[in-house]
């Protein structure tokens, strides 16, 4: 099972979090999953086998109780009636007195110390003696159903199950049996004899605790056995997932160790045949992108000497074009302008190699963004004007300074802007810059092409463009984009994209006030609150106009 270290499975004192502490355990934990599903499948079938047990034992007893009964009151009322049969009594005190044998006789011959005699109802005759009952026949016990029965047919027994009253004031369970008897001279009376189960109940009231006891033993044990097997099982399976969360961590180096013959050591030589595999591919293409990185910069520095010499005699040529023929001057100014974005390929090249080497280093100083956006702006102002752009700043935050490389972050600032200007069709462009106590936020507004979804996940990629056949105004690379979500992410910002085809584009830069601090909630957001405007509203607070 795997735990968090230190956390324990259930706090005891918060009683009022188990739901929450359980379910927790229930998702993370393999071993307390099997374990509840083994004792709740175990706990259903043990109940269900002593419901059946208690109910087969319940009925056994009552059954063997039952024939007892009948064949003890069937025995007694024989020989009551043996005795007033013999009796020739005629006068009310001699048939009271052989009545009272009767029932002496019957107390003598049965276990039921509990009798009653009724003379049936009809029967006339001076010399019958009274209705007797024993007390816990009285108020009920005996029913109108049992006494109808016995009425009607002299020759059978019948019994009913009642409930007996007992000296502590409670009830037992019990039996009530009903016959007739004859007494000669007087005529038939009814004859009940009274039965506890008390007895009975108790051996059922045993007999279950024992079996609840017995299950709750069994589960206990059945918990503790499946709790040991399944460590045996899970203890390998949570070393293969640490294992395996530490090698995606980028620890290379561990395994899983190998013991025995079965199926886990199997799985732990198969998964340190694949580790091995992967370090060693990982160590190979390291190292080929070690010495990928290290062609690019190397032929990027060896470039630059015949691109210097290239750049001179383009140079000359390109000021002296006036001179030469059309065709001359043309193919001049083509050289001069390829030259020009030869260079920025270059150096945009060696920025990229630096960084996948990790040989930058920001050089930070206090800086005023909004200022840098200016500056920005003002360095763009030529291009906007070409492509019939107005671009706009506003800047209700983000006056103070900041703790920036300003080169880094004016280079993101015209990647941005040339971006915008380039896909933005003539159409305004908003700079937007906001601030709060932990992070600077600007945003680049075009109301142009946009992007798909698909094209907005892409538009970081190295060399990557929405429409390659699309004229360029700007000479782009398809670097500028990767070099400045390296800078943000160099400064702990970052750079969000929000678009949408036909609606423009929204490119959103956050840093923090202090470099290496997590910038926090941005003070802009994305998408924009104009994100289904086609221009951008002509009213609001507009802090500087380019």
């Amino acid at each position: 099972m795997i735990t968090r270290v230190g956390r324990p499975w259930l706090d005891w004192r918060s009683w009022r979090s188990w739901p929450q502490q359980l379910l927790r355990l229930w998702r993370e934990s393999l071993q307390f999953r099997t374990v509840a599903i083994t004792l709740g499948l175990s706990g259903i079938a043990i109940l269900l086998t002593g419901v059946y047990l208690s109910l087969s034992v319940s009925n056994n007893l009552f059954q063997s109780r039952l024939e007892q009964v009948l064949l003890d009151s069937s025995r007694a009322t024989s020989s009551a009636q043996h005795i007033l049969d013999a009796s020739d009594a005629t006068d009310r005190a001699a048939v009271q007195a052989v009545l009272t044998s009767a029932r002496i006789s019957i107390n003598a011959t049965s276990s039921s110390r509990l009798s009653a005699v009724f003379l049936i109802p009809g029967a006339t005759s001076a010399v019958a003696p009274q209705d007797f009952a024993s007390p816990e026949l009285r108020n009920g016990a005996i029913t109108p159903e049992l006494r109808a029965q016995v009425q009607q047919n002299p020759d059978e027994q019948y019994w009913q199950s009642v409930e007996l009253p007992t000296g502590d004031g409670g009830t037992a369970p019990g039996i009530v049996v009903g016959s007739q008897i004859l007494l000669p001279a007087a005529g038939a009376y009814e004859l009940y004899l009274g039965y506890s189960l008390a007895d009975a109940e108790n051996t059922l009231l045993f007999v279950q605790q024992t079996a609840f006891i017995a299950a709750l033993a069994l589960m206990l044990l059945i918990g503790a056995v499946t709790w040991v097997v399944v460590r045996f099982v899970v203890t390998p399976i949570r070393v293969a997932a640490e294992t395996s969360q530490k090698l995606a961590a980028g620890d290379l180096e561990v395994r899983i160790p190998e013991k025995g013959e079965d199926v886990i050591a199997t799985l732990a030589r198969s998964f340190n045949g694949m580790a091995d595999s992967l370090q060693s591919q990982i160590k190979e293409l390291a190292e080929l992108s070690e010495v990928q990185q290290r062609f690019v910069s190397d032929v990027s520095h060896e470039l630059r000497t015949p691109l210097t010499t290239i750049r001179l005699a383009g140079d000359v040529l390109y000021d002296q074009r006036a001179t030469f023929p059309p065709a001359t001057e043309r193919t001049a100014e083509l050289l001069h302008t390829q030259v020009e974005r030869f260079e920025v390929l270059l150096g945009d090249l060696l920025e990229i190699s630096r960084y996948d080497a990790g040989s930058v280093r920001l050089e930070t100083e206090p800086t005023n963004l909004v200022h840098l956006a200016e500056d920005a702006i003002d360095s763009m102002r030529s291009l906007a004007e070409k492509n019939g752009t107005e671009v706009r700043l506003v800047a209700p935050g983000g006056h103070l300074s900041t703790e920036l490389d300003p080169r880094r972050i004016r280079r993101i600032v015209r990647n941005l802007l040339g971006n915008a200007i380039e896909h933005g069709e003539g159409k305004p462009i908003v700079v937007s810059i906001d601030s709060t106590a932990s992070a600077v936020a600007l945003m680049v507004r075009d109301y142009g092409l946009g992007m798909t979804e698909d094209e907005a996940d892409r538009v970081f990629d190295r060399f990557w463009r929405a429409d390659p056949s699309r004229q360029r105004t700007i000479g782009g690379t398809g670097l500028g984009l990767a070099i400045s979500l390296e800078d943000a992410t160099l400064h702990s910002g970052r750079i969000e994209v929000w678009s949408s085809p036909g609606r423009g584009s929204a490119f959103l830069l956050v840093v923090p006030r202090i470099v290496g601090v997590e910038p926090g909630e941005s003070p802009l957001l994305l998408p924009p609150e104009d994100a289904g405007a086609l221009q951008p509203a002509q009213e609001g607070r507009r802090d500087d106009d380019a």
